[in-house]
């Protein structure tokens, strides 16, 4: 390598490089900036819609400070023309800033307007009147949906309204916030459904709103305009409505910051291209250097790609290698082979109690002595963690197979000395002797995992030799999977048995928990936890979940039970479509959505997801109520409850079976139902099994008690007859 010499040619060339790394890396680097910018400008318009959606939302929750209200009512029947405008439309005009304020009759006739705070003639409503009247409809019709003509309809459309963005009968773009008037207490005053009045309120997306976004946000140069704006520096950003019309653009002037930074560091990056020439030349002389050492590094490279950097045994690139080839070699050879799967027990403790060091240097340990075991054509790979495999070549028979098997557990119930620390552990061996022409290394390597899996659950520190029945496990839950398939599809074999829940003071039957069975064609009557696991790993649980909604609000639809309960997986949070499926099936079955309750568990809530968060509230905001499940047993805390929105707790039956014998259990139980009384939320306490704990559950303040001291679950013919007695003063519709 000394003698090495480079020619001016090679010199050229290398420059010629040079400059197109340089025009390279210049051309990567202005895409770059571009990236940066464009990813800049899309975050500044992800605030700006946010600033919309803020303002968006205060308009109804300000409109409700005065329209849900008994003077409201009062006053709107009255016809009180004083009070209407101090505290209802020119007020609020003015106070909040709603641009222009309506309030209609029952028949949608005018009350009274106000623009910006100033009292208007009904000639102003009219030019609104063409785009405002079709919303006041819908909303009519959802008020007549939600409460039947000749009902109170004050607590069944509470919070119902409509927002909508719209062009307004003047070419303005506003956003309209249309709700009914209704009283706040129900218990003082009522209203029949129908004779609502309507509370319209009108904020005019214009410069006042995008000064507002503007400052908010640090939007720079924020306006409005129906049209987009001509200046091609600026950003834009469409205004859509429900219908996906475009209403107009938001424009301002972008902050690019990757630019701003090239403009501010440009001498910089000119001075350090030049230092660049410099160092290549600097490199070059190097070279001659660099070359010995990279043959030097050469074998070593080659060495760490096929086997283990801790452990120097081969890794599983090389293992897959050698045991193909030994395949290869056993068929032409017809010689048998054998294939060790190596798992170390109590592995793990070693790493928690002494370190990752210590693990390390048990692993470099353990490959040291089962290397010392094997011949010079065997092969010993560690696969990843603590798991090793060896091939083993010119097996004279299965007996040389277990021998080898049996020094393995012997050298490792030896004592480790891990600097200075002598720990004991043990290993489980699976193996698997194959004379088989036939068999591949997937089919191998299969057989020796389920071999070594037969070992480390029959006690560890053992080996086991492959033999067929070992795939039976396997077999017979794939088995029951496609049974379980079958009777979802054909609609046999599963039912339903329904819990009932009672509410602690009267004793009354208030609802029922649907609880799924299978009546499986040959093995009997199976609970839940004996396929509901299978169904959620194999992709079933949707079907199944969905199957079990649809035959409890069918059975609940057709009776006189208040409400039932349904048990829902983690899994089918999953499913984006899972709210419309919900729904759907309740449109279908014509259950209201009140009837319906979800029990879910606090891992769900655990998952902290978004997605989980916005399905729970599309869930509770159709009607349907949400449970928290064995309560108590998880890591729920109170910061979850609240984001997430829950409408009750269930207390798992490990706290209800040890009340009134420890008292730590009894203060949790207290706390559980005081917390939930301090959240608004509903208590059920599960397990129920003795009348001591029924009273106690009662005296602390209990709501709801479900357990076998009440009953046991039903089928629902029987369900039906345990509520008959009380049918008449229950009917729900």
């Amino acid at each position: 390598m000394s003698s090495l010499r480079f020619p001016n040619r090679l010199i050229l060339v290398i420059f010629g490089l040079l400059v197109t790394l340089l025009l390279l890396v210049g051309g990567v680097g202005w895409w770059a900036v571009s990236r940066i910018d464009e990813g800049s400008q899309e975050r500044q318009a992800r605030a700006l819609l946010r600033g919309l959606a803020e303002i968006e939302a205060r308009v109804p929750v300000e409109q409700d400070s005065s329209a849900v209200w008994n003077d409201a009512v009062l006053n709107l029947v009255s016809g009180n023309q004083e009070w209407i405008a101090d505290n209802l439309v020119d007020w609020m005009s003015s106070y909040f800033g709603h641009n222009r304020v309506y309030v209609l009759d029952a028949g949608d006739n005018l009350v009274r307007a106000a623009h910006d705070g100033m009292v208007q003639p009904a000639e102003a409503f009219e030019r609104d009147k063409s785009v405002i009247q079709p919303v006041t409809s819908a909303l009519r019709r959802q008020i007549a949906s939600l409460a039947p003509s000749g009902t109170d309809s004050t607590d069944a459309i509470a919070g119902t309204g409509i927002l909508e963005r719209m062009v307004l009968g003047d070419g303005t773009v506003g956003i309209v916030s249309v709700r009914p008037v209704i009283p706040d207490d129900s218990s003082e005053l009522s209203q029949m459904s129908g004779s609502e009045f309507i509370h319209v309120s009108v904020r005019l997306i214009d410069q006042t709103v995008s000064a507002a976004i503007s400052e908010n946000y640090s939007l720079a140069g924020l306006r409005f305009d129906t049209n987009l704006a001509a200046d091609p520096t600026r950003a834009s950003l469409p205004v859509l409505s429900s219908a996906g019309r475009v209403l107009g653009f938001f424009s301002w002037d972008p902050f690019r910051p990757a630019t701003q930074l090239v403009l501010d560091t440009a001498p910089i990056i000119a001075l350090s291209a030049a230092s660049v020439v410099l160092v290549v030349i600097a490199l070059l002389r190097r070279l001659r250097l660099t070359a010995a050492r990279l043959k030097i590094s050469q074998a070593e490279a080659h060495f760490l790609a096929f086997h283990d950097p801790l452990t120097r045994v081969a890794n599983r690139a090389l293992f897959d290698e050698r045991l193909e080839r030994a395949i290869v070699n056993s068929r032409r050879l017809h010689s048998p082979l054998a294939l060790h799967a190596i798992d170390l027990d109590r592995f793990k403790s070693v790493n928690d109690s002494l370190g990752h060091p210590a693990g390390d240097e048990l692993l470099r340990q353990v490959a040291g002595r089962v290397e010392k075991l094997i011949s010079e054509v065997d092969t010993v790979a560690r696969l990843g963690g603590d798991e090793f495999s060896i091939v083993q070549v010119g097996v004279g028979s299965v007996e040389d197979a277990l021998r080898l098997g049996q020094a393995i557990l012997s050298n490792l119930e030896r004592p480790f000395d891990l600097n200075g620390q002598e720990v004991s552990i043990s290993g489980s061996v699976g193996i698997v002797y194959s004379s088989d022409a036939e068999q591949d290394a997937v089919d191998l390597v299969r057989q020796a995992d389920v071999a070594l899996y037969e070992a480390k659950t029959s006690g560890r520190a053992r080996y086991e030799l492959y033999a067929g029945e070992l795939d039976q496990a396997v077999q017979q839950r794939r088995a029951l999977e496609n049974e379980l398939r079958h009777a979802l599809n054909a609609n046999e074999g599963l039912e339903l048995v329904y819990q009932p829940i009672f509410e602690a003071r009267t004793g009354a039957m208030i609802g029922c928990e649907a609880l799924v069975r299978w009546n499986h064609p040959t093995r009997g009557r199976l609970p839940p936890d004996a396929f509901i696991s299978l169904a959620e790993e194999r992709g079933l649980i949707n079907q199944l979940g969905l199957w079990v909604l649809r035959r409890a609000a069918e059975y609940v639809r057709a009776s006189d039970l208040p409400w039932v309960a349904i048990n829902v997986s983690p899994v089918q949070f999953r499913d984006q479509d899972f709210v419309a499926s919900v729904l759907k099936i309740l449109d279908e079955v014509g259950l209201p959505p009140r009837r319906l309750e979800l029990e879910i568990t606090e891992g769900l809530l655990l998952q902290n997801s978004e997605h989980v968060q916005q399905t729970l509230r599309h869930l509770r905001a159709s009607g349907i109520r949400v449970a928290l499940d064995d309560f108590g047993t998880g890591y729920s805390s109170i910061s979850y409850l609240r984001t997430y929105g829950v409408d009750k707790l269930k207390i798992d039956k490990s706290f209800v079976s040890q009340l009134g014998q420890d008292d730590e259990i009894d203060g949790i139980v207290k706390s559980i139902i005081e917390l939930a009384r301090a959240m608004r939320m509903k208590v059920t306490a599960e397990g129920v099994e003795t009348q001591a704990q029924r009273v106690m559950l009662e005296s602390l303040g209990c709501g709801e008690l479900q357990g076998y001291l009440l009953s046991r679950p039903v089928t629902p013919e029987r369900l039906t007859e345990l509520s008959l007695p009380r049918a008449s003063a229950r009917k729900v519709s």
